[in-house]
């Protein structure tokens, strides 16, 4: 009698199920630091510093936050920094300062670790013509030879001179004569002129001469044929004087 083959027993191994765990780590929040500042002027001499006080607290505890504060201007649609300070006292406040040469938007920005960016809207400074700008831009001119009827940006007479420097630092017209321009501007007694103002020096009632006033008893002017731009003792005292800026 033929014998059957024995059945082969099938065993089948289980498959472990592998388990993926998926971690999600999310990441710190970061504090919105509460920013504020406040300015000394809105309207500032040009020459002189604005000054601009900034305070930074972390909203959620009351207390400061730590990090940088920069006092900035946007010039050419772009914020440029003037000044950059560390948050370091403990009622979170930092000074900051810069003296602008043109009117300007400025705003305070922070950054510090922990706390997302923060930025004060930007306020408008207005920068005004001064007596030190129209002396800062007599200066540029020292060393230019006078020439009769000149009136720049190479060669000057006296009232080309003074004309063209009013002009270029705050927009003011002058005519091209010294007898006339001593009827521009405010009249100013000597003892309480200032740096920038007009002096027309006369003969009798007629101005036969231009300069401007560099404080100490000096003035800068074009004086004749021969000579040049330069800072020269204010001679006599037969002269006028005009204030044309604040």
């Amino acid at each position: 009698m033929a014998t059957s083959p024995a059945s082969a027993a099938t065993t089948t191994t289980p498959v472990a199920a592998t388990t993926v765990t998926t971690t999600t780590t999310a990441a710190a929040v970061k504090v919105k630091p509460r920013l504020s500042n406040k300015l000394s002027t809105r309207k500032l001499p040009w020459g002189s510093s604005l000054k601009v006080t900034a305070k930074v607290i972390n909203p959620n505890t009351g207390k400061v936050a730590k990090g940088t504060v920069r006092l900035q201007g946007l010039r050419n649609g772009k914020w440029v920094t003037w000044d950059t300070e560390t948050v370091r006292n403990a009622n979170g406040t930092v000074t900051l300062k810069a003296a602008p040469k043109t009117s300007a938007y400025v705003r305070t920005l922070f950054t510090g670790t922990g706390y997302s960016q923060a930025a004060t809207k930007g306020v408008k400074v207005t920068v005004k013509a001064s007596g030190a700008k129209i002396l800062a831009e007599a200066k540029k001119h020292k060393g230019a030879l006078y020439k009769f009827a000149a009136a720049g940006p190479k060669r000057f007479d006296c009232s080309g001179y003074t004309l063209y420097v009013y002009k270029k630092a705050a927009g003011k017209k002058l005519p091209h004569k010294a007898n006339s321009q001593q009827h521009y501007g405010k009249s100013v007694s000597k003892s309480n002129k200032k740096v920038g103002d007009l002096i027309v020096f006369r003969s009798g009632s007629y101005g036969y001469h231009a300069g401007i006033y560099a404080g100490g008893g000096y003035m800068y002017d074009s004086p004749h044929t021969g000579a040049r731009v330069g800072k020269h003792k204010i001679y006599g005292s037969n002269y006028v004087v005009r204030r044309l800026v604040a």
